[in-house]
């Protein structure tokens, strides 16, 4: 997550959906009183102990929203970038494998495991909404960027919030071919059930 007092927006760093990229973009443009905190490549804490305490910057709008002036809440340009929950899961399994190389070897058999026995408490695999929703659910933020477009919407973002656009970088990627190679009925069906508030707040399908 980043807060920026200069230019007032704060970012949600949403895993899985090219946060690095975002990050290091808009890193060359924070002010000194700017805030970051990350835990991968980059090792920044809030100066805010119960947050960082937590060692990674994958924070949700409802954690950091305590710790703000109402006004700057308020006045503050809150975004973030969402990806096709169905690309993404491929992303987590190639990801959550990529030592061993079980999901190279057999990908189905991977999606399935984590379908059977989903890690909901692992960060990677926490479905988008719940980053930048309130406690009913709605929308916290002003924007969602979508990785489909991602140079589009991070144009438009940079506009927004008054800085120069620059070209992403590709960061932190996993080698793995177009998503829809990988499903058949069974796993299409498994994804949209554990992803079905993702796919309709969003706009989503296969």
């Amino acid at each position: 997550m980043i807060v920026s007092a200069l230019h007032k927006y704060i970012f949600v760093a949403i895993p899985k959906t090219g946060t690095h990229s975002v990050r290091q973009a808009l890193r060359s443009h924070m002010g000194p009183s700017d805030l970051e905190q990350v835990g991968l490549f980059v090792q920044k804490k809030f100066p805010i102990p119960e947050l960082a305490k937590l060692q990674h910057g994958h924070l949700s709008l409802q954690q950091i929203r305590p710790y703000m002036r109402p006004e700057e809440w308020q006045s503050f340009f809150k975004f973030a970038f969402v990806r096709n929950p169905f690309d993404r899961f491929v992303s987590y399994c190639a990801f959550m494998t990529r030592a061993e190389g079980d999901f190279r070897e057999d990908p189905k058999r991977v999606m399935r495991h984590f379908i059977a026995n989903p890690p909901w408490t692992h960060l990677l695999f926490q479905a988008q909404h719940s980053f930048i929703t309130d406690e009913h659910g709605e929308l916290l933020t002003d924007t969602v960027g979508r990785v489909e477009e991602m140079q589009q919407s991070y144009d438009e973002i940079a506009a927004r919030i008054g800085i120069p656009t620059s070209q992403l970088e590709r960061v932190n990627s996993s080698e793995r071919s177009e998503y829809r190679e990988y499903y058949d009925e069974e796993l299409i069906d498994g994804v949209a059930k554990l992803y079905a508030r993702d796919l309709q707040l969003f706009g989503y399908s296969y």
